[in-house]
Formats: structure tokens, sequence, C-alpha cells
């Protein structure tokens, strides 16, 4: 009996990881699809983000109950309880994440592929960016690397110093251009949305720390 509640339990810790990958491998993929989607203006890749979004929705439901279920059944302890409870933190940025491709994406529909072209170039780096942080953070939680969020961390400074450069550029722009006012405000806020998505990789990477060292790096405390 023992034996089979120890395997039971496993079975579930690996669903668990399993459901966190497949949900971060989606997120990323949306988030990518959503930056091609808003300088193209191409329609059928904005349904695919805004499809992809109830997907990564139904996802976060799902092992929001599993991790639920697990803590009910099984009553974790030490490092398994705090790996459950950074899975629902890691979801729950995940699905944040999904909210920022939608609406990267939508902007899309507003923003005329032909004007700020100058800009995608760096739009899109400033976004690859922010994906690969998001490879990288979940790669870290399926390895349980705890070195990563202090790596994500200067890549985020990374993120912020690409923001400001380019918010600088679009408030100059609306300045020199008024008839691209709309437009200019429109990337702003696509910017943004970015910078968040960095933001949200760097947090996974920090509930990793959590799940291996029991340091919650919210309050200014560094892995060893």
């Amino acid at each position: 009996m023992q034996e089979h509640t120890v395997r039971a339990f496993d079975a579930d810790i690996a669903g668990m990881r399993r459901a966190v990958v497949e949900m971060g491998s989606l997120a990323e993929r949306q988030f990518r699809r959503a930056v091609n989607a808003m300088i193209t203006g191409d329609p059928g890749l904005i349904a695919q983000v805004l499809s992809d979004e109830r997907i990564v929705n139904g996802l976060h439901v799902q092992v929001d109950e599993l991790c639920n279920r697990i803590i009910a059944l099984r009553q974790p302890i030490a490092i398994d309880l705090r790996e459950v409870i950074g899975v629902i933190h890691t979801i729950n940025d995940l699905e944040r994440v999904g909210d920022e491709a939608k609406k990267i994406a939508l902007k899309g529909r507003a923003i005329d592929p032909t004007a700020l072209q100058d800009l995608h170039v760096r739009v899109r780096g400033m976004a690859d960016q922010a994906a690969d942080m998001l490879n990288r953070a979940i790669d870290a939680f399926v390895r349980h690397d705890s070195q990563v969020a202090v790596a994500l961390g200067a890549c985020d400074d990374a993120v912020d110093d690409l923001r400001d450069e380019l918010v600088e550029i679009l408030v100059g722009r609306m300045t020199r251009e008024p008839h691209q006012v709309a437009q200019a405000l429109d990337m702003i806020l696509v910017v943004q949305s970015i910078e968040r998505v960095a933001d949200h990789a760097e947090s996974i990477a920090e509930y990793v720390v959590n799940v291996v060292q029991g340091v919650d790096m919210r309050h200014g405390n560094l892995p060893a």
C-alpha cells in the first residue's frame, strides 16, 4: 500500500511537471506568433494567437486543479511542497504571458504594417530576448537549476533598457510627426507588454530558487 502511494505521488508530480512544460512551450510560441502578427498585421496569425490563448487558459485551470489535488491527497512536505506551490505561481505567470501575447496580437489590427517599419527590427530583437528568457526559465524549472535566476535578472535589465530606448524614440516620433501619434502610442503599449513578458520569465526562474534552496528572491535574497 505504501509503495502504491509513493508511485501514485511520483506519477502526479511527473504529470504536473509535464503540464508546466507544455504550458510554457505554448506560451512562448504564442508570444512569438503575437509579435509576428503585430508586425505583419496577418489576420491568420492574430486568430492563431487568440486560439492559443484559450488553450493556455485551459491548461492554467487544469494544472491549478492538479496542484490542489496533490496538496489535498498527497500532503507533500519540504521540497515537494515548495515545488507544487512554485508551479501554482509559475502557471499564473504563464497565463499572464498569454494575456500579454493576446494584447500584442490585437495591436496588429490597429498598427499599419507600413508605419514605423524602421523600428520593427528593434522591437523584434527585444521580443526575441524576452522569449529566450522565457525558454530559459522553463528549462531551469525542468532541471531545478537555481543559478539561472541571477542571469535572467541581468537579461531583464537589458530588456528594460531596450524598452526605455524604444519609448523615447516613439515619444520623439509623436512630437515630430503628429500624424503618427496613434501608431506610436499603440507601439509603446506593445513594447510595454514585451517587457512584462521578460518580467514573468524572471519571476519563474526565481520560483525555482525557492523550490531548490528555499530562498524567496522577492525579498532581495540571492541564491547561494
